[in-house]
């Protein structure tokens, strides 16, 4: 991909950014959080932890019906990201490629790999990898993923996310806001890290 390429991509993610945070400001902020949601499971480069932790923020007692909200029309999106892989991808995917920030044909063959070998849990703890959630709800379709299980796994691991980031804003408000922005990822990679260690051990035992 070219230079040129790359600047357009964050241009693109940094616009969003800022789009989506000033619907926190408005009235129409629980909706513009389920559009969000819906959308970034699917196409959309924002993730909508930044919409929910803004709303949160304005009103705490809201914490864990935002969380709710985030997680049901992220799960929906999700459904749409599957049909998309099912039936369109082969039209798509030069458009998702070219177009979509963190939607790379090498991520792509990275999630297939996953999918070759954990099926069920690759879905399970995409919800909480820094890896777009998108490329996981496109894979499951073009991989034919048996459908009730992507919904569970889905509805799980989007919901564990959205509502631990819900918890910690009711709890400690503002403090804990700036430690999310910054180790969210490491905190997700955390996550995770325990999620395989519970898996293996049930395995074991």
């Amino acid at each position: 991909m070219t230079e040129q390429a790359n600047i357009k991509k964050v241009s693109i993610i940094r616009r969003s950014y800022d789009w989506v945070m000033h619907w926190a400001d408005t009235r129409f902020g629980t909706q513009a959080l389920a559009i969000l949601a819906f959308a970034e499971s699917s196409f959309f480069p924002v993730p909508p932890d930044v919409l929910l932790i803004g709303l949160n923020l304005g009103k705490p007692k809201k914490a864990f019906y935002y969380a709710f909200i985030c997680s049901l029309f992220s799960v929906l999106g999700g459904m749409l990201g599957y049909f998309i892989g099912t039936m369109l991808w082969q039209v798509v995917s030069g458009f998702f490629f070219s177009y979509i920030p963190g939607f790379t044909p090498a991520i792509f063959a990275k999630v297939q790999a996953m999918y070759l070998e954990y099926g069920f849990f690759a879905v399970l703890i995409a919800g909480f990898t820094p890896i777009p959630y998108k490329v996981f709800t496109i894979a499951s379709g073009v991989f034919a993923l048996n459908f009730p299980l992507f919904v569970l796994a889905s509805a799980i691991s989007r919901s564990l996310r959205f509502f631990i980031v819900s918890t910690l804003i009711y709890f400690f408000g503002e403090t804990i806001k700036k430690y999310i922005d910054k180790y969210f990822n490491i905190l997700s990679f955390v996550f995770v890290v325990l999620i395989v260690l519970g898996f293996l051990l049930i395995k074991l035992f």
